[in-house]
């Protein structure tokens, strides 16, 4: 596999948003991680202040905090495994910019035989994130779009939040909630003001009733709400779950037997890149009492049927502009 920087469109012209195009050889990747954060972008500013990151580098014990677009590449493409990357943008609940969707865009495209990109929007921006998620979908190619109600720090099945996921579901493209118990902010006081209840799992099920086209991923086992999140994955299909976040040898025992069984073809791998590396992850998954024949759904082929890829083609069905 080799980038191919030339597909990048307009990389290098100054004030030229890039359009992704997807060329993710699906016969030559081993596995899909559909959870990888981007910490730093272009000009080197990072995705969340400085003692939040200080504090999650402790609490996952994380080895290299920012790597960048480039490197990210480099090291998926020796795995030959392709990576979903985002940022999140959470500036109204942290007064912290976001890194820039278009360099993370861009560089995807730099690198877009192993990366794919999400966006991302802050909810809380009201029709100002209406706006921007069109043009992250339509002008930069966005494959998905990711979100973290606790560092946003808002609750997703609130109504005022029904018009972003309405427009999210014409696109036809899958979004990433972040569920579950919250290493943002761990050990901080008052866990820096975050609240854990907005990634309670239960949350989502309104959101996914009301919006049956929009495809829901639950990241993360959803500790300490585990059974919910199974219950809502196994009741719509529309919702999936990454098994990011965690070492495969701390999952809930229910996850891993509903995997086995009724969930196999919703569970996605994922590692929470760079806190959780692929090499550690992938050492831990394979202790797992799986059988052999859900090992390959969930390291890559329900990847490729969530995010509309073939062997062929790049293109997303249903996806507006696509």
């Amino acid at each position: 596999m080799s980038a191919n920087a030339e597909d990048a469109g307009g990389a290098g012209n100054p004030g030229t948003a890039v359009r992704y195009e997807c060329r993710v050889d699906i016969e030559a990747v081993t596995a899909i991680d559909m959870h990888v954060h981007l910490e730093v972008d272009d000009c080197g500013h990072v995705s969340m202040p400085e003692d939040v990151m200080e504090a999650s580098s402790k609490y996952f014990k994380a080895e290299e905090r920012t790597p960048s677009i480039d490197r990210i590449g480099e090291i998926y493409r020796e795995q030959k495994m392709a990576a979903v990357v985002f940022t999140v943008d959470a500036s109204t609940q942290m007064d912290h910019a976001p890194n820039s969707i278009d360099d993370l865009v861009a560089g995807c495209a730099r690198n877009n035989d192993v990366l794919i990109p999400f966006g991302s929007v802050d909810p809380r921006k009201g029709p100002a994130a209406l706006v921007e998620a069109r043009r992250q979908a339509d002008v930069l190619g966005v494959r998905g779009f990711k979100f973290h109600p606790s560092v946003q720090g808002f609750d997703p099945s609130d109504e005022q939040f029904r018009p972003l996921w309405a427009e999210l579901e014409q696109f036809g493209l899958p979004c990433i909630f972040h569920t579950g118990q919250n290493g943002m902010g761990a050990g901080l006081p008052g866990g820096r003001g975050i609240k854990l209840k907005y990634s309670n799992p239960l949350l989502l099920d309104e959101v996914a009733a009301d919006h049956p086209n929009l495809p829901i991923i639950m990241a993360h086992p959803s500790v300490p709400w585990q059974d919910e999140a199974n219950s809502i994955a196994t009741h719509k299909a529309n919702v999936y779950i990454d098994l990011s976040g965690w070492s495969p040898k701390y999952f809930p025992e229910s996850l891993v037997r509903q995997s086995n069984n009724v969930l196999s073809r919703k569970v996605l791998f994922g590692t929470d890149f760079p806190l959780i590396t692929a090499e550690k992850w992938m050492r831990a998954f394979a202790d797992l009492p799986l059988k052999d024949e859900v090992r390959p759904l969930i390291l890559k082929d329900n990847a490729v049927r969530l995010l509309g890829l073939d062997s062929t083609s790049g293109s997303t069905p249903g996806v507006r502009g696509a």
